[in-house]
């Protein structure tokens, strides 16, 4: 654990850890060595006070020195044989020195410091991983299941696909599932952060932890308990923190040459002053050298803090994937905004109907459903919405990008985009709706256009919202779609998005493209729904899905994912990004001024080793609180504030073309 920064690089967090992990102080091993040792250095100290015989001072002081050194040493000497050292390397061999010295009193006390900073980096890496792993408690112990016609009451461990889960007014949902019967206002807080309880009926999906708020619900069992939404976060969050982020990887190239350099100087102090000067005075400003540049507070530095904010992150339902993608979500200054679903609702309605050659608007909507009936557009449903029993058209031929064309009655009809279909009469009222943000669509009856339909996908109402607090941030912030210009620049407008930052009529490489394009200008994240935006996630510098629970392409693609469907979580994850990132910063450099400071006292002897590991591990302390500091989540709508990015990365808004 103490070579951490130079030796292995596998995650802390051991897959299947949860069940060993101290929760209280007492119960860290190194903590309850240090208690003993402590105990025994204090009763040393008191058999010199009473003038007890030198012997049983220095067998105290002895075993002091084993009992702290327990908590390193073993450990140090496994990875020395596998060729790798760290900061207990420089701990064992300071400790040795003073015991050849004759100073086993400094060995113990440098012993018991370094057992305690070990024992709380244990504890606040645990505490910090069991807030993260607190997700899976929200699952119930016990669901009740509708088998032979009765109910059954069982773990939801023994929950099997295609089991009926019946669940009561209250109570919280087991596993993930569909609704069959009932309709509920489902609390869903503590998974997604959505802050208002979410309505679902018959065949809308729900996920484990969820808390049904009134009426009773027989929900269809889609995944086990093991692979449900909430197992799958944790395991995702777990195995991800493997991949180290910028800082990170920057207290790791500091460390890993540092360490050997140390030796290597020491070394050569010894050597050098033993020549010159009094071989045991060099020799032990050697070995305080050794110990005052031994980076403890680096190598723990950015995992604590990772391990904070990441946990603390999927408190507000947002899944940030390990340290790498944290750092990147607190470097990015610009985000281009996929239309559909990110800025819309993604639910699409007909607001207006245009008729000509003596058509009613029934007729219109009645040719267009009868086309739609076998598609499967988004404008599909929200035409076929607009009838109430329609009539499925025959022999239907979708037209790439163009529309469908079929029969009704013997005739043929057509349904498509303007370009394709000639408006004719309707020219003015397409424009018209094209200009109000809406997706026009002619319909052709036997070769005569009968109407134009306008469709369009509402506004999300948080999104100016949204968009002004990352734009007064000095967010850049680009809105792209595949939809017509004009209809692009109407909701941008609405969103308060710059006319000059609006990307239309693109294809899903069209999108990738131009990410990598403007990243070239500064680091971008694409928010999008992870399917037809997954190759622009997959290019930009951050890919950030929304509306990600449950789906699996959106989760594996992005490196970040907004749990809930409020666009507002997107300024809270950078605002909590940002502030991460300033802590890993200060750890860092108050891990590397402290190295600064001592390595000079400690050369030319103005300070001692117990003073140096006393300073050292006091900084190690400071670092790991301000580490855990990352780890207090901001439920969205606490406070109205704006984001706080990092001065050298403030520009004005607005992306340029």
């Amino acid at each position: 654990m103490s070579d951490a920064c130079c030796g292995d690089d596998e995650p802390r967090a051991a897959a299947g850890s949860e069940e060993h992990e101290p929760e209280r102080l007492w119960q860290v091993t190194e903590l309850r060595a240090a208690a003993v040792s402590g105990v025994l250095l204090l009763a040393a100290l008191t058999a010199g006070w009473v003038d007890a015989p030198e012997s049983v001072g220095l067998a105290l002081e002895a075993l002091a020195l084993l009992a702290g050194a327990y908590t390193f040493v073993p450990s140090t000497l496994k990875r020395l044989v596998k060729g790798k050292i760290g900061v207990g390397t420089l701990m064992t061999i300071a400790a040795v020195g003073a015991v050849i010295l004759g100073e086993v009193g400094e060995a113990a006390m440098l012993a018991f410091l370094f057992s305690i900073s070990e024992g709380l980096e244990e504890y606040s890496l645990a505490r910090t991983r069991r807030g993260l792993r607190a997700l899976l408690s929200l699952v119930p112990e016990q669901a009740t299941v509708l088998r032979g016609g009765s109910e059954v009451v069982l773990a939801p461990a023994r929950l099997r696909v295609g089991d009926v889960m019946l669940v009561r007014s209250g109570e919280r949902v087991a596993t993930d599932g569909i609704i069959r019967s009932g309709f509920s206002a489902l609390d869903v807080s503590a998974i997604t952060g959505e802050s208002v309880p979410i309505e679902a009926g018959v065949n809308d999906e729900v996920y484990a932890g969820s808390i049904n708020g009134t009426g009773v619900l027989e929900v269809q069992v889609t995944k086990t308990a093991e692979d449900n939404s909430l197992a799958r976060i944790v395991r995702i969050v777990e195995a991800e923190q493997a991949r180290k982020g910028a800082s990170q990887r920057l207290a790791d190239r500091i460390a890993k040459p540092l360490v050997p350099g140390i030796m290597i100087a020491a070394a050569l102090i010894a050597g050098l002053g033993s020549l010159f000067g009094d071989p045991v005075t060099w020799i032990e400003r050697a070995l305080v050298v050794l110990v005052a540049a031994s980076p403890c507070a680096l190598a723990i530095a950015v995992p604590v803090t990772v391990i904070a904010a990441v946990g603390a992150a999927s408190k507000l339902g947002v899944l940030v994937k390990g340290g790498a993608a944290l750092e990147a979500l607190g470097r990015i200054r610009g985000i281009a905004l996929d239309k559909t679903g990110t800025l819309t609702r993604n639910q699409p309605v007909v607001i207006e109907v245009a008729t000509a050659n003596g058509a009613s608007p029934d007729d219109v909507l009645a040719v267009a459903a009868a086309l739609e009936s076998r598609s499967e557009h988004p404008l599909a449903r929200a035409i076929l919405a607009s009838v109430n029993d329609p009539r499925p058209a025959t022999e239907v031929e979708a037209v790439t990008g163009a529309g469908l064309v079929g029969r009704v009655d013997g005739r043929t009809v057509r349904l498509g985009r303007p370009g394709w279909l000639e408006a004719s009469g309707l020219t003015s009222e397409v424009e018209r709706m094209q200009r109000a943000g809406a997706t026009a669509v002619l319909v052709e009856d036997d070769g005569q256009v009968i109407g134009a339909i306008a469709v369009r996908d509402e506004l999300r109402p948080e999104a100016a919202e949204v968009v002004a607090r990352l734009r007064r941030s000095h967010y850049q912030v680009a809105m792209l779609t595949g939809d017509n210009q004009a209809t692009a620049a109407a909701l941008a407008l609405q969103a308060g998005i710059d006319a000059n930052a609006v990307y239309a009529e693109l294809r899903p490489e069209d999108k990738a493209d131009l990410i990598r394009r403007l990243g070239r200008e500064r680091p971008m994240a694409m928010v999008g729904d992870g399917v037809n935006d997954a190759p622009a996630l997959a290019t930009a510098d951050l890919g950030i899905a929304m509306g990600a629970m449950g789906t699996d392409v959106a989760i594996e693609t992005a490196d970040v994912a907004l749990m809930g469907e409020d666009l507002r979580h997107l300024p809270q994850a950078f605002d909590h990004a940002v502030r991460a990132r300033h802590i890993m910063l200060q750890n860092v450099w108050m891990s590397l001024a402290i190295i600064a400071i001592l390595v000079p006292l400690a050369l030319v002897g103005a300070i001692g080793l117990a003073a140096v590991v006393l300073v050292h591990e006091v900084a190690e302390i400071f670092v790991i609180a301000n580490g855990v500091r990352a780890g207090r989540a901001r439920p969205l709508g606490s406070r109205p504030g704006t984001i706080s990015p990092t001065p050298e990365a403030a520009a004005p808004a607005g992306v340029s073309t």
